[in-house]
């Protein structure tokens, strides 16, 4: 079995997959995370671990979706890093995307997630919150 190159850009790589930083704010403790989500109307969280295939594959995607909605502030955490988040969110598997709204939660989608859906109802709530 030929095995595929590891080449290292930006951020990772996964079996010869290179993955781009996408560039969500890593937060590293769940102080970090209270003060994120306090300190920002509208907060988007991305649950990951490094070993997880899908959790690389999505973000990229998931970040393009966003990208639409400039007042979302964005950031991660890697259960790897911060093992309590799981508890704090009650979260039993990885990739989770959160969305809070004045610091409580909104929506939440976990594993296998559906961009449109998740994109609707982002602009949903965009649109909602940002309307005259």
């Amino acid at each position: 079995m030929k095995r595929l190159p590891t080449i290292i850009v930006g951020q990772f790589s996964v079996k010869g997959v290179v993955f781009m930083d996408t560039g969500f704010k890593p937060l590293d403790n769940t102080s970090e995370i209270d003060a994120f989500v306090d300190e920002n109307e509208l907060a988007f969280l991305y649950v990951s671990q490094e070993n997880c295939s899908v959790c690389h594959a999505l973000k990229p995607q998931v970040k393009q979706v966003l990208d639409q909605y400039p007042n979302i502030a964005t950031a991660q955490v890697r259960t790897d890093d911060v093992p309590e988040i799981a508890g704090k969110f009650n979260i039993l598997t990885v990739p989770v995307l959160l969305l809070f709204v004045n610091g409580k939660e909104y929506h939440r989608e976990a594993r296998s997630v559906y961009l449109a859906k998740f994109d609707d109802k982002v602009k949903e709530l965009y649109e909602n919150y940002y309307a005259d």
